[in-house]
């Protein structure tokens, strides 16, 4: 099991990555140890903190030759991590 599946690359998480803060989304059974532990292993950073939210699934519809369809996007599991001062983590290196 991955805890970190891939990390949030938005506008609103680039500018908070200033302050020293990332967003990634993680494994839903995974809690904040297991998250503190798997960043600072894979980015080899130490983690100061870790806040995580759970983000429900938006229902979508859209209308097509035979009717409406309809859908949900999946519910996933979000976690913001501070990092301690002065270190950063650069997801733009391996591109």
């Amino acid at each position: 099991m991955s805890v970190i599946k891939k990390p949030i690359i938005t506008e609103k998480m680039t500018a908070m990555g200033e302050k020293g803060r990332y967003g990634f989304i993680v494994d839903k059974k995974s809690n904040k140890v297991q998250i503190k532990q798997a960043v600072e292993t894979m980015y080899g950073v130490s983690v100061d903190s870790v806040n995580t939210m759970i983000v429900r699934g938006k229902s979508r519809s859209r209308g097509t030759k035979s009717g409406f369809v309809t859908g949900q996007t999946p519910t996933r599991k979000k976690a913001v991590v501070t990092l301690k001062q002065g270190e950063t983590i650069d997801f733009y290196s391996s591109i």
